[in-house]
């Protein structure tokens, strides 16, 4: 998707502000509380491949992708880029492209990011296990749409379509997601996820 650019509504990067999300759900940006699904088993350091969990730790707003066929383009700080209905993103541990985007058709394992629900009709896309992708510590951790119960995802951080577009219009190349939790030595766990692996 990274070809099909949307104009981009004016919104410098004047903020350093984190946004924050805890196990109870809920986000915390710019004074405000909002509701959000995480991870179905909850949020872990060291996150694997299909282990249903939000991965602990501070990670940067990479861009955003959106449905123009359905959803206005969202103003934003942000890089913003238009889906196609063939853009689809790894999460073959053995493939090259693993934690990629990539075009389909893919003979590797991967997600279509064209859905027939929502939930994929707005995603922010993070730097979790990006730079580079270890095999294995998991893929596609984004924030995108929640569904109408809420329900676990599968590690990314999901929200109501109003709150994701009132979040990103305050989001800037410098905004990060802390991913952390609230629980008796949470914080350490944050600054151990954010260590190098030697």
């Amino acid at each position: 998707m990274a070809d099909r650019k949307s104009p981009n509504p004016e919104n410098p990067d004047n903020t350093t502000a984190a946004i924050t999300v805890d196990e109870t759900g809920t986000l915390h940006f710019q004074g405000k509380h909002y509701r959000a699904a995480i991870g179905k088993t909850g949020m872990r350091v060291g996150k694997q491949e299909g282990d249903g969990a939000s991965p602990i730790g501070n990670w940067t707003l990479r861009y955003v992708m959106y449905r123009a066929d359905r959803v206005p383009a969202p103003k934003t700080g942000l890089p913003v880029h238009i889906l196609a209905s063939d853009d689809g993103w790894c999460d073959a541990p053995s493939s090259s492209h693993y934690n990629r985007p990539v075009h389909l058709p893919l003979d590797a394992s991967h997600e279509k990011l064209w859905r027939e629900d929502a939930v994929y009709d707005v995603i922010v896309a993070l730097d979790h296990n990006d730079s580079p992708a270890v095999p294995g510590n998991g893929s596609a951790i984004f924030m995108h749409i929640a569904r109408p119960a809420y329900d676990g995802t599968e590690g990314c951080i999901a929200l109501s379509r109003a709150d994701l577009y009132e979040i990103l219009a305050g989001c800037g190349v410098s905004t990060r997601l802390c991913i952390r939790s609230t629980q008796p030595g949470g914080d350490e766990q944050t600054l151990a996820a954010d260590r190098p692996t030697p």
